[in-house]
């Protein structure tokens, strides 16, 4: 291994070129800052700006005062779903339960397709008026509406149109798998936000808004992996912040709208800068409805459309009438206040398991999943886990910076029975790391 250059630039070019050709392999652990900067001739904050720029691209991973390694294959693909044709029962997927979703088939037979072609409105006319009715009493006033691919997709987007490679944007740590995946792809350097069961920590958005973030994105309902939702104090709280930095592009994800519990408390005050306000349709339908709702500031949206110009890259008209569709059926309306139901009973079943063994995690959470902190090694406990049959996400492959080790469990699709046994066998694996 031989890193050269005398620029930040150049050290990341030298290992990022090693990198492709394979001469610096996964897990190759790169040099001490204070000995690369002694090696090269340059100043120890010019390698340390080039190791955080090689994180933030994707290429290393940082690992405290471990160093910093080549990420491997596995960092870099680690995203949601389903393992196929795993042994073991599988509570890592993130996915809705498939018998929450509605029958997509019958709203094939349903629809009255009618073709749209070149230079006709991008959004359905039925559609804007749902979402236009939806979105106002948490919008400001003047607030336009847009379609994107999916929430991540519309993130992805919003911070393409304001920022560029190596700028700063805050995010909840730890943080949505697709969201690490996309501000990586993006060049982008995240700064983690600390959590706890009320969302996000005030006095952590406060010091990465004084470190001079971009832009900021918040989960106010149903955060993944933590499943926590912004009580109103909290709500009022990080709003005196964010209104103190107005010039910051502010993210709010409320991807789990469609089937949250809990009430949406409001960040953006009378916000003068830059916002949006993302609604996704995919937890609630099926991820193949990649469809979510934008609202935002004028701006903000002419930027967006910009990204989604007609022509080349707007949401299908057929998903939107499927959602359309969707959306006015009394039926699936009925649908949805079963499914909302089914999860939180869901949640508390699960949470009624784990205190009868005494684990602790966050309770009266809101979404697919719940988060279970532990104070070990969680991959070790994942393992441990495996062997006795069960597939978990460890907590590790969430987190940005901040040492929280725990595991996500997805518990949409688990039976009581199950529920209790993954309780009991994840005490025993406690246990058995505690005394070895």
């Amino acid at each position: 291994m031989k890193i050269q250059g005398k620029t930040a630039a150049e050290i990341v070019e030298s290992v990022r070129s090693q990198v492709h050709r394979q001469q610096l392999p996964a897990d190759t652990l790169l040099p001490p800052v204070r000995d690369l900067a002694a090696q090269l001739g340059v100043n120890r904050n010019t390698v340390a700006a080039a190791y955080r720029r090689l994180v933030t691209m994707g290429v290393a991973v940082a690992q405290g005062r471990l160093g910093t390694r080549i990420r491997s294959q596995q960092q870099q693909l680690a995203q949601e779903g389903a393992v196929p044709n795993t042994p073991l029962t599988d509570l890592a997927s993130g996915n809705p339960a498939a018998a929450c979703l509605p029958d997509i088939q019958s709203v094939f037979s349903a629809l009255a397709y009618t073709p749209r072609l070149y230079g006709e409105p991008v959004l359905n006319a039925g559609l804007q008026h749902y979402l236009q009715h939806w979105f106002a009493s948490d919008c400001l006033s003047d607030f336009e509406l847009n379609l994107s691919h999916g929430a991540v997709d519309a993130c992805e987007r919003l911070l393409s149109a304001y920022l560029v490679a190596g700028d700063k944007v805050a995010v909840e740590d730890p943080c949505f798998l697709s969201s690490i995946n996309a501000l990586h792809s993006l060049g982008l350097e995240a700064l983690g936000l600390a959590m706890d069961d009320a969302g996000v920590v005030p006095s952590s958005l406060q010091e990465a808004l004084e470190q001079g973030v971009q832009a900021v994105i918040l989960t106010p309902r149903a955060h993944n992996p933590t499943g926590s939702s912004f009580t109103a104090e909290r709500a009022a709280q990080l709003e005196q912040l964010l209104a103190k930095y107005p010039h910051v592009l502010l993210i709010l994800d409320d991807h789990f709208a469609l089937l949250a519990r809990h009430t949406y408390y409001s960040v953006l005050g009378q916000r003068q800068g830059p916002w949006a306000l993302v609604r996704s349709f995919s937890k609630a339908f099926g991820p193949d409805v990649r469809v979510a709702a934008v609202a935002s500031d004028t701006e903000t949206s002419q930027r967006l459309r910009l990204r989604l110009t007609a022509g080349t890259n707007w949401v299908s008209h057929i998903l939107q009438d499927i959602v359309q569709h969707l959306l006015l059926s009394p039926d699936t309306q009925r649908l949805l206040s079963r499914t909302k139901q089914h999860y939180h009973a869901q949640r508390e079943r699960l949470e009624h398991a784990l205190r009868q063994t005494g684990i602790e995690a966050y309770w009266g959470g809101d979404g697919l999943n719940m988060w279970i902190p532990l104070h070990c090694d969680d991959q070790v406990i994942a393992q441990s886990l495996a062997h006795k049959g069960w597939l978990v996400r460890p907590g590790s492959v969430f987190l940005l910076a901040r040492q929280q080790a725990g595991i996500r469990v997805t518990f949409t699709a688990m039976s009581v029975e199950q529920m209790d046994r993954f309780a009991h066998d994840l005490q025993l694996s406690l246990l058995d790391y505690a005394q070895a």
